[in-house]
């Protein structure tokens, strides 16, 4: 009688233990981000929409990222272009798993009205084009974790690198093009990372 009522404890125990192990279904998953994740960063941002997001909304998708700023002359025209030719080679049927980011190194212009003005103007309004700015502090921290360098060189124009990088759904930098970029190369690269989703 003893040895059943032991059975039945350990019996409990082993059952309650399993139910508490389980994550419960719309829990915070942050803890489970791997530490080098741009997920982590907690800094809040503004899309096209005026919504205020966290990155870490953004995981669940394959990223393709590049910081820009809207009034640029030279360099972003080209970079935007390169955009819209990686996000024209994805097969359509995998375009709800990827997310094409363009973040504003220049926040005080771009305000959220401005990024929606030239997401129109540029023909980047799916649901795939997400454009981002934050406060002064948090775009260079974000720059940083990029390996991005920019400066103002003036009131409206900034000198910058060129970066094209691509993260998988859980934040974790994958590949980076930088300078002239191989547009194949990130599709290529984007294509596997869906695939192993």
């Amino acid at each position: 009688m003893k040895l059943i009522s032991l059975l039945c404890i350990s019996l409990l125990m082993l059952v309650s233990c399993k139910e508490n192990s389980e994550p419960k279904q719309g829990a915070e998953t942050t803890e489970q981000l791997p530490s080098n994740s741009i997920f982590n960063l907690t800094s809040d941002w503004q899309n096209q929409d005026g919504k205020t997001i966290k990155l870490k909304d953004l995981q669940g998708k394959t990223l393709v990222v590049v910081m820009i700023y809207t009034t640029c002359k030279t360099a972003c025209p080209i970079l935007v272009a390169k955009m819209k030719m990686i996000e024209s080679k994805f097969d359509r049927k995998d375009i709800d798993k990827i997310n094409l980011v363009l973040v504003s190194i220049d926040p005080e212009t771009d305000t959220p009205e401005h990024l929606k003005e030239f997401s129109i103007k540029n023909e980047m309004t799916g649901p795939q084009w997400t454009f981002l700015r934050s406060a002064e502090n948090a775009t260079k921290e974000f720059a940083n974790v990029l390996s991005m360098k920019y400066k103002k060189i003036s009131p409206i124009d900034f000198s910058h690198s060129n970066i094209i990088s691509t993260f998988k759904p859980n934040g974790i930098l994958v590949s980076q093009e930088e300078g002239d970029i191989n547009v194949d190369k990130v599709v290529t690269t984007v294509n596997q990372t869906v695939r192993k989703k």
